[in-house]
Parts: C-alpha cells; structure tokens; sequence
C-alpha cells in the first residue's frame, strides 16, 4: 500500500526525527511512504488539521503518484479524519490510529490480543460512521436490532457490548497477575523491569541476560508481550527480570490503558533498567518520553538505572557511570555484542545489596536456577 507522509512542524521537538520515525511505523505497517508533505503553524487548524493550501497540496500528490494512503504523524480528531477523506477521496490515517494497527499485527498472547483489541474500539467507537455491520454477523444479527434503531446505533451498541467483555476478560488476567506477583513478593525475590523507547534494544539485552530466546528484531514494537525469567546472580541470589513493551513519543493514551495491567510488572518492580539507543541523535528527547510514560503508569519513583545501549554502534567503550553520592546512575554495554553487559550485571548485584540483601532470602530457592517462567509470572 503505497503511502504519503504529512507532518505539521508546531515547533517543539526535533521534527525531522519524528517524521523518520513516522516512516519507520509506516513500514512497520505494511505500507510503502513513497512521498512526503510537511508544513509549519502555530496551532493545527480545526477543519483540516493542515489548512485548505496544504490540504490541496495532499490531494496533488496523491492524484499525481496514484497513491492509496495519507498518513498524518498526528493524532487526528474525528471531524478532520473525515473532511480530509472527504476532500482527498481516499483513506486517511493517523499516528494513533497507525501505531493501534502494528500492535494489532505483532500481539501474539491472548492477553495482548485482548489489550489491542479493546484500544482500537475506544479508539474507533469514536469515528463511527459505516462498516461496523461485521460485529453484527459474529452474534447472529437477527434480532439484534431494537424497534427504530439506526444501523450506527446498532453498531455503537454492539461495540459497547463487545468492549464490556473484553474489559471482563482483562479484570480476570489482572487478577491472575496479582496472585502470581504477590507469591513472588512473598518469596522476596527482586524483581527488574527492562523499560526503554521502542527499539532500543530491551529485548535484545534480555536474550543476553537470561539465554530466552523471546523475538527481537530491528524494527518498532518488535516486542508487545510481557516475558519474565527467573536467573541467578552470584551475590544477589535469585532474581525476576520482565521484558516490557517499548514507549514512544505520543503513546495513545488507549494503549496505555488497555496495557495497564502489563504495565504494572513495570510498577511493582524494585529497579528498572531504562535502556536507551546510545547511537540515535534524539536519544535525550527518547528518555523524557519513556519518563513521561513511567510517571504516567506511577512507576516513576522506582530507582532507575540508565543502560547506554549500541556502544559499538556509538564508539564509546563500556563502563559504569556514578552520580555525586556514588550510585550506580549509567551502564555503557551493548546488548548485541556483548560489551559491558558483565558491568550491567555488576550493577543489578550493587543494587540488590544495597537495598536488602536478597541472597540470604534467596537462598532457599535456588534449586530453582535459570529456569524459565512463564510469561507474566
């Protein structure tokens, strides 16, 4: 699906790394960017989001490269969606609706599934205009429909039903996740969450830690569902670490909050590790953003430690980094390689110690070494 990119340039950020990142989600969603049309304002404008002269611009191009998709790298409110796929006679998408897709393609537990799925009907219940009959064939559709309703009354009401389920269906997952963290505290074995931007390198780092073999790739969002193992570290004993969804920049707030309960392993963990792409150029602007997140989901007071991730690819060598009271406050490694990731582990057995000394509470379960857990557990 062949695809043009609008940004709107407001003056805030690096712009020309957002509408990088716009392409990369858009190859992440399958679709080919074969041109760009960017703009400066103050302020967006209600009808259009672009204003009518670049508006006619975006239609230009279209007609002249034939293309199927206008994909803005902003979020779009329901009255600007359809006055530009009015105006431009094809379909428009935004960044909310564009990240909700690839989540949708990479989620691969029923849990992420569920999560997906219930952000991108609050999303879409909100564009409503046509096409939603589909929900109405999955429960039979005869008799469905009251006395005087309207088809898109019909589909709202269906929507609704459907998001009440899904929401039933994540209460039960959220519960199930409490019981096997609180069986977790009551063994006190410390657990770290992996947090960091989309794609630098969580997953990554979390194969070189643990051996897991979960799926990490060179692209957005390679990884969607939470993964935990249990591993041994000589003086810290016993340890739990998760690998979490990546953030970026404008998360839609229905992601979040369809993930909350994924999230919360992020929450209730004793250290984050922020891993950060060392070599990317708008790596401060990616930490505020994962920070604004953390702060977002309440996890924003548990201590962090920054891991300076792609050292080879930055040419810096591995080291720790201490702040004025001499903590542990940066990690230069590189998960790929394997450089600085001993540091790292030095650092995580650091901490441990030094806020409870969890090898003597561990030591009772270390029969259970390196095995693997469950995702969640």
């Amino acid at each position: 699906m062949r695809a043009v990119l609008v940004g709107v340039d407001f003056g805030k950020g690096d712009f020309l790394a957002s509408l990088e990142e716009l392409s990369l989600l858009s190859k992440s969603a399958g679709a080919e960017p074969v041109a760009s049309v960017t703009g400066r304002r103050a302020a967006p404008d209600s009808a259009l989001f672009v204003g009518s002269g670049k508006a006619e611009e975006i239609r230009d191009t279209v007609s002249d490269l034939e293309l199927d998709l206008v994909i803005f790298n902003h979020a779009l409110s329901p009255a600007q969606q359809r006055n530009l796929e009015r105006l431009l006679q094809t379909r428009v998408v935004d960044r909310t609706s564009l990240i909700l897709d690839i989540f949708a393609q990479r989620a691969q537990s029923h849990e992420g599934k569920v999560q997906v799925e219930l952000a991108q009907l609050q999303h879409l219940a909100t564009r409503l205009v046509r096409g939603w009959t589909h929900l109405e064939r999955q429960k039979g559709g005869i008799g469905l429909r009251g006395p005087g309703e309207t088809q898109l009354e019909t589909d709202r009401r269906l929507i609704g039903d459907r998001v009440k389920a899904l929401r039933g269906k994540l209460d039960k997952l959220q519960r199930q996740r409490n019981t096997q963290r609180r069986s977790r505290e009551r063994n006190q074995t410390f657990s770290i969450s992996l947090v960091g931007y989309t794609n630098a390198g969580k997953s990554t780092l979390f194969n070189n830690m643990t051996k897991a073999g979960v799926y990490a790739a060179n692209q957005l969002f390679a990884t969607l569902d939470t993964t935990s193992r249990r591993m041994h570290l000589a003086g810290a004993g016993n340890v739990v670490i998760s690998d979490t969804v990546g953030f970026i920049r404008e998360l839609p707030t229905q992601l979040v909050a369809a993930f909350r309960a994924t999230l919360e392993e992020t929450v209730h963990a004793d250290l984050l590790l922020h891993v950060v792409d060392g070599s990317s150029p708008v790596k401060d602007e990616q930490i505020d953003q994962v920070n604004a997140v953390l702060r977002e989901i309440g996890a924003d007071r548990i201590p962090q430690v920054l891991v300076w991730n792609k050292i080879d690819l930055a040419g810096v060598r591995p080291a720790i980094e201490r702040d004025e009271y001499d903590k542990i406050h940066r990690v230069f490694a590189s998960a790929q390689s394997g450089e600085g990731v001993d540091l790292l582990r030095q650092a995580i057995v650091e901490f441990a110690q030094a806020n409870g000394g969890y090898e003597a509470r561990n030591a009772l379960h270390e029969q259970y070494d390196d095995l693997p857990m469950p995702n969640g557990v």
